[in-house]
């Protein structure tokens, strides 16, 4: 069988305003196994009906439940930890994650053998305020692979989830217990730093860490888009884009957000194998905070470029009724999973 690439799957899959074309890829069992076997083990990208006008799978869906995740969920899942309050007053914020092997439906009827923390990917967003206490156990579920948490902020270097430093990696079976303070204000991110780390982050651990200034954020529809991406055949190069692991899920259905209500955006790019990635409106602008450390936009713009672990706070209204795409301006990108439509209603 031949192995399914980036390259076929361009060749097949077509350019926005094209029309519709159906691609069937067949993929080697060794990496990326089809569930829909019974079907001629093909899996079915194609453009929408509605005059091409985007991308998505034709006459397929994701099994959300049968993964354990569920995109739209993960939207706008905050994670607050279990909390009590400390001698001194802090409080004090407890979570438990655990990595574990996951197979994962990425399109439909092609299943992929992710690495997750607490089943999902990206793992849970964890939430916090500024100068909270923070204990996260960490329990290694995995058979056979060491790993850890390096979380992106400030910390003791105990804390910092690399091997060879402090506990360094909890091999499987293992567990540890980070605790530090949240700082600074601001979007960070967390993710496995043992070797190979590209495997590690492109397997699927990662999550989003959001550490809330003291004083609050204007009121908004808050959101989490994690820009991933996944090589289905480990030839260094992805086949499927996505914000938040499974391609195409909000043009499918789109993100239903008020017309003029102030909409936030926590963007995360933690794409493995391609150096800069890409958020772009339509119809729009937003006002763009890098990292989210200051009070103060960089720019007033429509696209923003990241590297890996670059991250920052989108923020915007939106005027006027409508469907507005949004999407990576790689247009390979676009055509592989990594966009979607915010539908904006009264």
């Amino acid at each position: 069988m031949a192995p399914l690439t980036r390259r076929k799957l361009l060749g097949t899959v077509p350019v926005l305003g094209l029309g519709a074309t159906a691609l069937h890829a067949t993929i080697p069992h060794s990496h990326a196994t089809a569930a829909a076997a019974e079907h001629g083990g093909n899996a079915g990208v194609a453009a929408t009906a509605h005059g091409g006008s985007h991308a998505g799978f034709r006459g397929a869906t994701v099994d959300h439940e049968a993964n354990g995740f569920n995109p739209h969920e993960i939207l706008r899942d905050f994670d607050y930890g279990k909390t009590s309050t400390l001698p001194d007053g802090r409080t004090l914020r407890e979570w438990t994650l655990a990595a574990a092997e996951q197979e994962i439906e990425l399109a439909p009827g092609v299943t992929y053998e992710g690495w997750s923390y607490n089943g999902r990917i990206p793992g849970p967003t964890l939430r916090c305020t500024e100068g909270d206490r923070l204990r996260i156990t960490f329990v290694n579920g995995s058979r056979i692979h060491p790993h850890t948490i390096h979380f992106h902020g400030i910390h003791p270097a105990s804390m910092d989830g690399m091997p060879g430093v402090g506990r360094g990696a909890i091999e499987p079976g293992g567990r540890f217990v980070y605790e530090f303070d949240a700082l600074p204000a601001g979007l960070h991110l967390y993710h496995c730093h043992v070797r190979p780390l590209a495997e590690h982050i492109a397997k699927g651990m990662y999550g989003t860490f959001i550490v809330d200034p003291k004083w609050p954020r204007e009121k908004a529809d808050e959101m989490v888009m994690v820009m991933n991406g996944f090589d289905t055949n480990f030839d260094g190069a992805n086949e499927f884009y996505a914000a938040n692991t499974i391609g195409f899920a909000y043009a499918e259905r789109p993100i239903r957000i008020a017309r003029d209500e102030l909409v936030r955006i926590y963007l995360v790019n933690i794409l493995e194998y391609d150096p800069i990635n890409s958020f772009h409106l339509h119809g729009n602008l937003f006002e763009y905070f890098p990292t989210g450390t200051s009070k103060t936009p960089s720019e007033l713009t429509d696209t923003v470029m990241l590297c890996q672990g670059q991250r920052g706070i989108v923020e915007m209204r939106m005027p006027h009724t409508g469907k507005y795409m949004f999407h990576a301006h790689q247009s390979e990108f676009t055509e592989l999973g990594w966009m979607g439509f915010f539908e904006v209603v009264e």
